[in-house]
């Protein structure tokens, strides 16, 4: 049997490769204000282990190609994940942004 996916998934530096980083127990993921690339790691909480996806983030709204492509791949590791971790910024509140991500996941 395989291990399960677990992916973090929100916008674009509202702390996702902090939280991967802090779950998995080493600074494996970049962590910085410019989006990054999707990565993976095996993590182990409560006796259990699994796999963890950090993905690049999703900007529902969008004319940039790279934004585009994060949001292809995130939408990649929502389809293959047992388990999805939606993550916001509660320094900004809930964004239309985050509402539309919330409805996107809710659908899949």
């Amino acid at each position: 049997m395989s291990k399960p996916i677990v992916a973090i998934v929100g916008r674009p530096n509202v702390g996702k490769s902090m939280l991967f980083n802090k779950l998995i127990g080493q600074r494996l993921s970049i962590v910085e204000d410019t989006p990054g690339v999707t990565r993976d790691g095996e993590c182990e909480w409560c006796g259990r282990k699994f796999t963890l996806v950090d993905t690049g983030g999703i900007e529902p709204r969008t004319d940039s190609q790279i934004l585009t492509f994060m949001r292809e791949q995130a939408q990649i590791a929502i389809e293959n994940a047992t388990v999805i971790i939606f993550l916001t910024d509660i320094k900004t509140g809930l964004t239309a942004s985050d509402q539309e991500v919330a409805n996107m996941l809710l659908r899949s």
